[in-house]
């Protein structure tokens, strides 16, 4: 639970209302001189976080021709929280005994016979009385003191623990940047040589579209994958990106690529926030992704557009054409994509249509970057 603090103007005022309170306890009005040191000991205490040395000079006094010190001691006190001078404060501490120790016989002091029980009780009391604050001060002060360094040791074990941790993360950045390398990257250059055989090798024209689309892809993905690895392999930098990031600028790449007779119709500002723009994309990829796996032969239509601070994107595909292929998924691809949308405060919706078809509708508020 966390601990509330005394607002400092607070404190510094109920410490000058108890010196008001003492000077008015213990000084006789009639005694001028005693009231006008007990009052500017009081007020003094105004200038103690500022000025400490200079508030103890002023509320001293008071200990030598009153019995009103509480100005004097927290003046005492103030400076002890604040100074590194012990010698300074074994000083102060010495005027004081002696201010309080003489202040019963002002200006005359009587204070003559040491071996007096009276008056060996009255300094070691005047002792014990200085000694409080400075004692009390200086733990204080310790306490700020450890207080600061104990901050500066937390810090430096957070960084010594991030440190640690990218060291980790560099290691296992390295290691995928291995596999990627090793295993992915042959594998999709594979698929490239074989598509660029087909490619060569068949009359067919139908067939040689496809396989020159399958080359064409498998160099794409070749190309991220090697941008992919350069980053995974870059420890000791700053956080980066793992992939290349789309914007709305690559759709038209996106389509061509799809290997579907897409129509697309677009009208947005070139001012949307990237994270915007990424939602877009990758919720038109997976939807054309959806059309090659589920629609075969079907056509596609998209339209993107942004209008009273709503962004909506709809992919429409007809039925398929052609029998469904079983390939391989995670089934994942959907529900990825509406967390992605609520996270960004939209939704996203989709609709069986009547003549087989399949309509998937995004809908993101949009804030135009500046």
């Amino acid at each position: 639970m966390k601990r509330r603090r005394v607002p400092a103007l607070l404190f510094d005022a109920a410490a000058i209302a108890a010196a008001l309170l003492d000077a008015w306890v213990h000084v006789d009005p009639d005694d001028r001189m005693a009231a006008v040191c007990a009052l500017l000991a009081a007020v003094s205490l105004t200038l103690r976080r500022r000025l400490p040395l200079l508030t103890y000079v002023l509320a001293l006094p008071a200990a030598f021709v009153t019995d009103a010190v509480f100005a004097t001691l927290a003046a005492l006190y103030t400076l002890s929280t604040l100074t590194r001078r012990r010698s300074l404060l074994v000083v102060c501490a010495a005027a004081f005994v002696t201010g309080d120790t003489t202040s019963w016989s002002w200006p005359r002091p009587e204070f003559t016979d040491p071996t007096d029980t009276s008056n060996l009780i009255m300094v070691t009391y005047s002792l014990a009385t200085a000694a409080a604050p400075v004692f009390l001060g200086q733990l204080v002060q310790a306490r700020r003191e450890l207080t600061v360094r104990i901050g500066e040791i937390w810090k430096a074990r957070e960084s010594e623990r991030q440190l640690l941790a990218d060291r980790v993360q560099a290691r296992e950045r390295a290691r995928l940047a291995r596999e990627m390398h090793d295993v992915v990257s042959h594998q999709v250059s594979l698929i490239a040589v074989r598509a660029g055989a087909l490619q060569v090798g068949n009359r067919d024209p139908e067939t040689k579209d496809a396989a020159a689309t399958i080359r064409r892809l498998s160099v794409q993905t070749l190309d991220e994958l090697r941008h992919m690895v350069g980053v995974l392999r870059a420890s000791g930098s700053s956080p980066m990106e793992l992939t290349p990031q789309p914007s709305l600028t690559d759709l038209p790449r996106l389509v061509e690529n799809s290997g579907i007779d897409v129509e697309l119709h677009t009208d947005l500002p070139d001012d949307l926030p990237p994270t915007v723009q990424r939602a877009v994309y990758r919720t038109i990829q997976e939807a054309l992704t959806n059309v090659r796996k589920h629609a075969p032969g079907a056509t596609a239509t998209i339209g993107v557009h942004h209008a009273d601070g709503t962004l909506r994107a709809t992919v429409m595909n007809t039925a398929r054409t052609l029998p469904a292929l079983p390939l391989p998924g995670a089934h994942y691809g959907l529900i990825g994509l509406r967390q992605r949308a609520e996270l960004l405060g939209g939704t996203l919706s989709t609709t069986a249509m009547p003549d087989g078809g399949f309509q998937l509708r995004l809908e993101l508020p949009v804030q135009r970057s500046t």
